[in-house]
């Protein structure tokens, strides 16, 4: 144990925040796990995803400083969450300068904060970091590898580009190389080569000081940036891992109330056999992450689409997972429970939408347990044919059409096969599943990439109009009229907002109508940095639920309407063309969505 005293993630959290706000920066709030604006990703995956339109260049209302921490969602090693690391919910620490300081001082405040007694007490032999190692088009960051060997640490490891550098998320923008900060775990070395980024295990990532310094260019050159920024992030799970001295993120006081609860449901002493065990943290996990989605400002509700449609999978793998430790009766649902007690100090929509949340969880449970029995009916009426012809092993594409087709697990397949005698033929299973979850990666690399937001021409037209659509929504339809969420690429938006039905024709008109009329007015943008508190006494609109900073932007157009807002929008609506409704549907329940273009 490299720590004295044992830290939880309260105080880790805490201790984070109490240093950088001792060097000047200024703590901002943790935003959505539903991000704005950005067609890259379903949830927000990293703890700078809020803070890309101020990497990019727009001057943040609490200054060049700035701290926080960032509830995130991460989905594409799914497959992997139950081992000793990975999990799809995770909170993340950060700092960053916006055009302020850069390597040295963010590479020296990294080191205090680790090392320093009055901090985490990590002993600087246990330090290990990665740099850069540099190409034909960047050259090696020998500027972070000083400093670190001025501090003493002496395991400096040079990483290539896949390794050590950051952005840009499309062709072209702001990127640059990254600092990794590992501790070693105590394991003898793989071999002669053994040494920080190694993925043998005797290191462990804990966090991560990215520098951007370059402007990648469209004819590919890096040029050097005018504004440098730095952007950090430590994972809370892995950094109180390993300040406790445990071997997994699972054995945490993080996940300990969760999995208690687990065990009691399933009569299961955790620790006594490592398939049992990997079913526990799934559900630990899968529970949190759902409750979290479904805590949000924004949340949404499962579906067979996009986010929802993750929501619902991590939903169902949890509650088949609960079904093979043998859980009789409701497997989420008291879980959810203990994580919202849990964590609702630091973050309280948790608190504030707890009816919500465990309602939903026990529908889509239900829900889910539905599909069983239809699935396990489908499996009889196959099995008279399947011993007709005396099989004795069943096509594995059959068990696949099962699955795909009603949700129903494999290893359930398997038992009720086995019960009358057959074998499942996994390997053909197994082939299809594969073939399948290729198509689906190849499909959702595009969406869980991650990235920059569009800071477009015509995608500033569509954030500024989504201004001009809520305020029409609001007087055709009434107050209650709140946003759910927004999407916007450069060629179309789509607005998602409370009503409990669906518009009528005459309705979409007016809407559209109202929009077209502020359009055609040639309305002007203005933007104040002022209070939170000024900003709704001045009637600015600001998103139920969501956390702001004491400073805040106020976008006002015209006399039509006043929003707190990051931006970034058009200076007068004169520009934005003609304003047309393509489709109104339904999102989930109670929410309604529109898809609109300007043209």
């Amino acid at each position: 144990m490299w720590y004295t005293v044992p830290m939880n993630a309260e105080e880790l959290r805490s201790k984070y925040i109490e240093f950088f706000k001792s060097k000047s920066h200024a703590q901002i709030q943790g935003k959505s796990l539903l991000p704005d604006n950005d067609p890259t990703v379903l949830f927000t995956t990293a703890g700078m995803h809020p803070l890309v339109p101020y990497l990019l260049g727009q001057e943040h209302p609490a200054g060049k400083r700035l701290v926080n921490y960032q509830k995130c969602i991460r989905t594409g090693d799914i497959d992997a969450v139950g081992d000793n690391s990975h999990l799809t919910f995770f909170e993340m620490l950060g700092n960053w300068s916006l055009g302020d300081y850069f390597k040295e001082e963010a590479i020296r405040m990294s080191y205090e904060f680790l090392t320093s007694a009055q901090w985490l007490n990590i002993d600087p032999a246990k330090l290990g970091v990665t740099v850069f190692e540099g190409d034909d088009t960047v050259p090696r960051d020998e500027e972070s590898a000083a400093v670190w060997r001025a501090l003493g640490v002496a395991s400096v490891a040079y990483r290539p580009r896949a390794d050590n550098w950051w952005g840009p998320a499309g062709t072209t923008g702001p990127c640059g190389p990254d600092s990794e900060m590992y501790i070693d775990m105590g394991k003898e070395p793989c071999g002669p080569d053994c040494e920080p980024g190694c993925s043998c295990g005797k290191w462990l990532e804990i966090w991560n000081d990215v520098f951007m310094q370059y402007n990648k260019s469209a004819d590919g050159l890096y040029e050097p940036l005018a504004r440098r920024c730095v952007d950090t992030g430590m994972g809370i799970e892995r950094t109180v891992t390993v300040l406790n001295g445990n071997k997994s993120v699972y054995d945490t006081e993080i996940f300990a109330p969760t999995i208690a609860a687990i065990e009691k449901a399933a009569g299961y002493a955790y620790g006594a056999d490592a398939e049992k065990d990997r079913s526990v943290r799934i559900i630990a996990d899968h529970t949190r992450s759902s409750t979290f989605i479904l805590g949000d400002p924004k949340a949404i509700s499962p579906s067979n689409v996009g986010a929802g449609y993750v929501l619902r999978r991590l939903i169902r793998r949890a509650v088949r997972h609960g079904r093979k430790l043998g859980i009789a009766g409701t497997v989420l649902s008291p879980v959810a429970a203990i994580v919202i007690e849990q964590f609702s100090g630091a973050y309280p929509e948790l608190a504030e939408h707890r009816a919500a949340i465990i309602e939903e969880l026990d529908r889509e449970e239900q829900k889910f347990m539905e599909t069983l029995v239809k699935g396990e009916k489908e499996f009889e009426k196959l099995l008279p044919n399947l011993l007709r012809n005396q099989q004795k092993i069943m096509s594995g594409r059959l068990a696949f059409k099962l699955y795909d087709t009603y949700g129903f697990p494999i290893e359930l397949t398997e038992e009720l096969a086995g019960e009358a005698g057959l074998l499942v033929n996994r390997q053909e299973f197994d082939e299809a599943f594969r073939k399948h979850q290729d198509l689906s990666r190849a499909g959702s690399e595009q969406l869980f990439k991650g990235g920059l937001i569009d800071q477009g021409e015509m995608a500033t037209k569509y954030h500024t109009a989504t201004h001009l659509l809520q305020q029409a929504l609001t007087i055709v339809l009434g107050p209650h009229i709140a946003q759910k969420g927004s999407n916007i690429t450069a060629e179309r938006m789509r607005f998602d907002f409370s009503h409990p039905s669906p518009l009528t024709a005459d309705e979409i008109k007016k809407v559209e109508a109202l929009v077209n009329e502020q359009i055609r007015r040639d309305l002007p943008v203005s933007m104040e940095i002022m209070d939170i508190e000024e900003a709704k006494k001045r009637g600015a609109r600001a998103l139920f639920g969501e956390k702001y900073e004491s400073q805040v932007k106020v976008y006002t157009i015209g006399d039509f309407s006043k929003e707190v807002c990051g931006g970034p929008h058009v200076t007068h609506t004169g520009v934005l063309g003609n304003f047309i409704i393509q489709k109104e549907q339904s999102s989930s329940a109670g929410i309604r969505r529109i898809r609109a273009i300007l043209a």
